[in-house]
């Protein structure tokens, strides 16, 4: 049996947390981002090359540290997850109209040369993913700088846009649909980010201090002072959140103490800041973060961390006669899971803003369809002066006092043909009396006060009972009715039937009193 004893220097540090799970966990947490990313490219343009620049990223670069590994011979180390990290972190950095054969360039550069040369996982001097990601810029810079939606701007990247003074969706910027690399969504990084803070797994010194520190500097010296549209806009473009919480915060190319680590993080923040301001480089963070890399040695030489025993506030912890900060006595999961929310109604909200005005704009598009199937002469609608009033008046109310049920007037036009002659009016009416309410439609009628013909533009109702009332069967009978007491209600679906009647009823006697009566 061997008795030879395991001789290593202090301190004697043991973590339940092995590289191999971290590396899973760093994996977890991009991957929001890149799927974000693949499903952005696929919906605009029907293309899949995000999905391939992040596996052909990743397999490259697990493939050249096996075959580093089989030549040299090595332990095999791919088992550790940092190369499939180092991929996956070049290829959220990529353009999705990167040329496939680019990211496997740069996995071979960032694990072969920065890696592997020089001794491997724990002692390469900077972060090989960006490395690779500077590399490339330098090599092909026209194949780097293909994004996809490009305009007459070249590298038309949101910082680019930002940088060209021109005009910017931040909400489009924090989603991630505004284009640029694969790995743009602001949300998707932060989450992501936050949860390896509150694991534990980055130093908030570090990413939190990058931010403050751009943030702060771009406020200052950027021409636009504490505009927050602005620095909204900095923060969410050029990659300064990937950077923040997955480049900078490399455990072998960031330094050891809090205070180094902070001091480290502002100078990062402010370099990529200056370059963001007085550079041509769209992606000039990436450099600021690899300058940082190369003070790292210096910062922990000169800052360097006072041995536990000696730590004033330590002793007092452990005498009990002082406690930590409410900040710190608050556990780091809870704080992240707090920002996580935070972030998750940030982006709904910001969803909701998105897709109002195309909401709106299909709503609207669908009432203007059913307005020229229930008066087929028309060639334009109008306002009427006297309607509108009226509709005003009613404040959103139900119209006839409870007459026609809960039946709102929405809309009244006057219907006119080419040469600006009355054919009809036209009316929104909504009621809410239906079993699955709201019904809306759309009734057209003839200057005679006769029913031209309605039409649904909305209906809710249960299949095979309610929605027959969108059937001609229905829909007919009031064609030339000047009144509904003709009209035969559906078998099964009585509510529905007076609930149309009503709004139909709602509708005529609005005409007649309004318009032809002028409200009298």
């Amino acid at each position: 049996m061997n008795q030879r004893l395991n001789l290593s220097a202090g301190p004697h540090v043991r973590d339940r947390w092995t590289t191999p799970f971290i590396m899973m966990v760093v994996l977890i947490s991009l991957m929001p981002a890149a799927v974000i990313g693949v499903i952005v490219h696929w919906v605009r343009y029907q293309s899949l090359n995000a999905l391939w620049i992040i596996l052909a990223s990743i397999g490259s670069a697990i493939l050249t540290e096996l075959l580093f590994c089989l030549v040299t011979r090595r332990k095999i180390t791919i088992w550790d997850g940092s190369a499939a990290v180092t991929g996956m972190l070049l290829a959220l950095c990529l353009s999705p109209n990167t040329p496939v054969a680019l990211p496997i360039i740069g996995s071979v550069f960032a694990i072969l040369v920065v890696k592997c040369c020089f001794g491997g996982l724990g002692r390469n001097f900077i972060n090989p993913a960006l490395a690779a990601r500077c590399f490339l810029l330098l090599s092909f810079s026209n194949g780097m700088t293909n994004y996809p939606g490009v305009d007459a701007l070249s590298s038309a990247t949101p910082v680019a846009l930002i940088k060209a003074g021109s005009m910017v969706n931040v909400t489009d910027m924090f989603l991630g649909t505004a284009g640029g690399v694969i790995g743009s969504s602001i949300v998707a990084l932060l989450v992501g980010g936050l949860v390896l803070w509150g694991l534990d797994i980055i130093h908030g010194e570090i990413c939190f201090s990058v931010l403050g520190g751009f943030t702060l500097c771009l406020a200052l010296f950027g021409g636009h002072g504490f505009d927050p549209k602005f620095l909204a806009a900095h923060l969410c473009s050029g990659g300064v959140v990937m950077g923040a919480f997955f480049m900078a915060t490399d455990y072998t190319t960031s330094p050891v103490s809090r205070l180094g680590q902070f001091v480290y993080g502002c100078l990062i923040g402010v370099l990529g800041a200056l370059f963001r301001i007085l550079g041509k480089s769209a992606d000039s963070f990436s450099y600021s973060i690899i300058i940082a890399n190369l003070f790292t040695p210096l910062i922990d030489l000169y800052i360097v961390p006072k041995p536990y025993a000696y730590r004033k506030s330590a002793i007092q912890k452990a005498e009990g006669t002082v406690k930590p900060p409410l900040f710190k006595r608050i556990p780091k999961p809870v704080i992240a899971l707090t920002l996580i929310a935070a972030l998750a109604g940030v982006a709904l909200s910001g969803v909701f803003s998105m897709t109002k005005d195309p909401i709106e704009a299909n709503e609207l598009a669908k009432k203007r369809e059913s307005y020229t199937i229930v008066c087929e002469d028309a060639a334009d609608f109008k306002d009427i002066e006297s309607a509108q009033k009226a509709i005003e008046s009613l404040s959103g109310g139900s119209y006839g006092n409870g007459k026609f049920g809960s039946t709102t007037i929405d809309e009244a036009l006057e219907a006119v043909d080419a040469n600006g002659n009355t054919v009809g009016y036209v009316f929104a009416i909504t009621n809410r009396n239906a079993y699955n309410p709201p019904i809306k439609l759309a009734l057209g009628v003839r200057p005679d006060g006769s029913i031209i013909r309605i039409a649904f533009i909305e209906l809710n109702e249960t299949p095979g009972k309610g929605s027959k009332a969108d059937e001609p069967a229905f829909k007919d009978q009031f064609i030339g009715q000047t009144a509904t007491d003709g009209v035969d209600v559906m078998s099964g679906a009585t509510v529905t039937s007076k609930a149309v009647l009503n709004a139909v009823n709602a509708g005529l006697d609005f005409f007649q009193t309004v318009i032809m009566e002028g409200g009298n």
